[in-house]
């Protein structure tokens, strides 16, 4: 927590929560001996890509919010489909931190 630390994006999954979109990326350090032999979401055992699916879909369970629901039948996208992901998003951030885009309800500071 309150670290920086340089991944290898694998794949993403499109969450929906409360009605929204709310992208997961799952990435590997950089660092870590699996990034070797980990270049695409398909390199993860299908045990771990379903783990991390059902604690996203159960997590806010606990304070009495429904189960997430996820975007393209459940099924993660691949490393090169994440980029696209993370460029878009990362350009939506910048153009609502320059003002060019209508912040709505977000908290900017």
């Amino acid at each position: 927590m309150g670290s920086v630390t340089e991944v290898k994006p694998l794949g993403v999954i499109a969450m929906i929560e409360d009605g929204e979109l709310d992208w997961k990326v799952v990435a590997v350090a950089v660092d870590d001996p699996l990034a070797e032999e980990y270049n695409d979401i398909d390199d993860v055992p299908a045990a771990i890509q379903d783990g991390i699916r059902e604690w996203f879909r159960w997590y806010k369970t606990p304070d009495d919010k429904p189960l997430n629901g996820f975007g393209f039948d459940e099924k993660y996208l691949n490393a090169a489909e994440t980029e696209k992901v993370i460029e878009e998003t990362h350009d939506a951030w910048k153009k609502l931190k320059a003002g060019d885009t209508e912040a709505g309800k977000l908290w900017l500071n």
